[in-house]
């Protein structure tokens, strides 16, 4: 569906996924920076600060999401606004480690709460594909992905300028752009009420209720698989900012490298995102998930296959280059796949259905996804260093985790499709309309 077809609502909401991006990048990829250089910071501070930051936002997503479905994802979307104006201000306002850290921590928290909400009100905007049609609308997460793009791209250009007076000016800035958005949701995003569906609801399509009905995605054991193997995406897309400058640096690559490395995966994104999804869905959820996953798989091969030690001579780009590139790909078909079928686990359809506690499990196993690989990966490569084993043993993990996922996620949907729910008797996941 092109951008203009879709409602003011809708519309808005995309816009203001660009707007959270541009007001994110412009700051927080400058925080170690300054508080290195403009408050002589310690190295064990400033990692204490950002893993603050990233586990307030990654850790509490499913939190942010329950909040969502109990209060409305208007009202959530808007409070994680102001708590994002509220970290940014008391970055503004630090000059020692509490007042970073915290501030830090309601960055995160900013965030934790105002993406599951926007996940979730978007979703009802992913029409299902109805009987009868010949082509099924593109979802409405591909744009998502574009839009969030964009203001990835532009925020770290807008906070270098501003970086020129000082971080102050870039924190202001932050703090300007999150408040003037928030004016915009205040008058533009309709107001929504949120309920919270009841145990026979989830009865009537085995979904299992626990004592909380907002929390009942955790007792739907198939769902929790789900988001299990579909975390490995955000694992391997993570290696962008973690395996892979490392890999670099072992092939005595300029370390300026990866500034461009970066620009050819945003521009790919930016270029292919609608192509990629389109054929994607094409194809199908199924058949989607098992290329895009072994995309990842196949991305890690090359890395692993042209590894070398540390201080090994000639030493190409080329290698990590096509491994980026195949990183990406997989990463384009999956992440607007992955997000389309969250809601086909929902038990309740309709404008209050309770889709943000999902939305916030997806992500939250993508952050332990995140944090427990890198660890184990981390522990991969000094052990390959210290005793000398093959260059590519730290890239095995990242080959076989997606590996197994393009196996194993087409058959959870399988059984899945076999459920009668509402939303699966409009959408048939093997992706044929009609």
């Amino acid at each position: 569906m092109p951008f203009r077809s879709y409602r003011t609502e809708t519309r808005t909401l995309l816009g203001t996924q660009l707007v959270f991006n541009l007001g994110f990048y412009a700051v927080v990829p400058f925080l170690a920076g300054a508080m290195r250089t403009e408050y002589g910071l310690g190295v064990t501070a400033i990692g204490l600060v950002l893993g603050a930051r990233t586990f307030s936002q990654q850790g509490m997503f499913l939190i942010g999401g329950v909040l969502a479905d109990r209060w409305g994802a208007r009202k959530a979307i808007l409070i994680g606004c102001l708590v994002r104006i509220m970290g940014y201000a008391t970055l503004a306002a630090a000059s020692d480690f509490t007042l970073f850290l915290l501030g830090a921590v309601l960055t995160g928290a900013g965030g934790a709460l105002f993406s599951p909400a926007l996940e979730s009100r978007l979703s009802h905007a992913d029409q299902p594909v109805q009987a009868g049609k010949r082509k099924a609308p593109r979802s409405v997460f591909v744009w998502l992905a574009i839009t969030g793009e964009i203001g990835a791209v532009l925020g770290p250009v807008l906070g270098s300028v501003l970086l020129s007076w000082s971080f102050d000016a870039a924190l202001t800035a932050g703090i300007g752009i999150f408040a003037a958005m928030t004016a915009l949701l205040w008058y533009r995003l309709p107001t929504e009420h949120a309920r919270e569906p009841n145990t026979s609801e989830a009865d009537q399509t085995g979904t299992a209720a626990v004592p909380h009905s907002a929390l009942r995605c955790l007792g739907d054991k198939r769902f929790v698989l789900f988001c299990v193997l579909a975390s490995t995406n955000m694992l391997a897309y993570n290696q962008l900012y973690f395996a892979i400058p490392i890999e670099l640096s072992r092939r005595g690559l300029d370390g300026a490298w990866l500034g461009a490395l970066f620009l050819l995966a945003s521009a790919l994104t930016l270029l292919l995102q609608l192509p990629v999804s389109a054929a994607a869905q094409r194809l199908g959820p199924r058949p989607a998930m098992t290329i895009g996953f072994a995309l990842l798989s196949g991305a890690f091969t090359v890395t692993a296959l042209t590894s070398m030690h540390p201080g090994s001579v000639g030493s190409s780009l080329v290698p990590v280059v096509v491994t980026v590139g195949i990183l990406i790909l997989g990463h384009m078909i999956l992440r607007p796949t992955i997000l389309s079928l969250i809601p086909t686990f929902v038990a309740v359809q309709g404008p209050v259905a309770a889709r943000g506690a999902y939305f916030g499990l997806a992500a939250t196993c993508g952050g332990i996804s995140v944090l427990t690989g890198n660890a184990a990966l981390g522990l991969l490569l000094d052990l390959t260093d210290q005793k000398n084993w093959w260059p590519g043993a730290p890239w095995i993990p990242l080959i076989l985790l997606p590996f197994l996922a393009a196996m194993a996620l087409p058959r959870v949907l399988i059984h899945r499709s076999s459920k009668p729910s509402r939303w699966s008797g409009n959408r048939n996941l093997s992706g044929k309309a009609g």
